[in-house]
């Protein structure tokens, strides 16, 4: 059977010289499905992201992208690569406009950018009302929509996304969840982290429950959302 799209596999590292975080962790996602990874607080579910980027010491494992091993490359050539990451914080340019942000997310490119950014205001219309705003003015929700917007700007085979629905309300949070299907179903991967876990396995392809930088169960969406051990765990009951 073929590798993944992306996998990030047998993972172990941590920052620097210090303690592993990550425990031979294997996290992948097929082209055009979307993979969450759940679990909780301090479990390594952003660490392991962060990893398959190329922002972590490994010590064993490898990061595959289309067959290729990148493992060896920084973040910015993985970004030439097709991939693209949206942290959880610090994710915008406050003082630039909505429209200057996703002009950055384009700095890669060499060929006219405005068709993908049409495709991002159809995605996100709010967007294109405030494309005159500084990103600081807007809402929480809508600065997400601005930080998503801008990793689209780069064309990525891959969107890895560190909890999106961070600190906004269950309205804006499900709104994001449907787009960021409608993203999926274009054909591009994603990778997310969320804290939401429920609703995050009801959109999931794949989803991986981590505990201590180790998986604990990896399963489709709708099997983990379905297992007792996991639901009474994780889920809530």
């Amino acid at each position: 059977m073929s590798d993944p799209f992306l996998i990030g596999d047998s993972l172990s590292g941590g920052y620097g010289r210090g303690v592993d975080i990550l425990h031979s962790c294997t996290i992948s996602v097929n082209e055009g499905e979307i993979a969450v990874i759940v679990g909780p607080n301090g479990a390594g579910k952003s660490t392991a992201m962060k990893a398959v980027f190329g922002m972590l010491d490994l010590h064993e494992g490898s990061v595959r992208l289309g067959g290729e091993d990148i493992s060896h490359l920084s973040p910015q050539d993985r970004v030439a690569m097709g991939m693209a990451f949206v942290p959880q914080n610090s994710n915008t340019f406050t003082s630039l406009t909505v429209e200057e942000n996703l002009e950055m997310g384009a700095f890669l490119r060499r060929d006219d950018i405005s068709g993908t950014m049409a495709q991002v205001y159809e995605l996100f219309p709010v967007l294109q009302e405030k494309r005159r705003q500084t990103a600081g003015e807007l809402s929480g929700g809508q600065r997400q929509q601005v930080a998503v917007g801008r990793a689209l700007m780069t064309r990525p085979r891959v969107l890895m996304l560190d909890e999106p629905t961070a600190g906004v309300s269950p309205v804006v949070m499900d709104e994001l969840f449907d787009r960021i299907v409608e993203v999926a179903r274009s054909g591009i991967s994603i990778l997310m982290v969320e804290q939401n876990a429920r609703q995050a396995l009801e959109i999931a392809d794949r989803g991986y429950v981590m505990v201590q930088g180790r998986n604990a169960f990896t399963d489709t969406g709708a099997a983990l959302l379905a297992d007792p051990e996991v639901r009474r765990s994780f889920l809530g009951g």
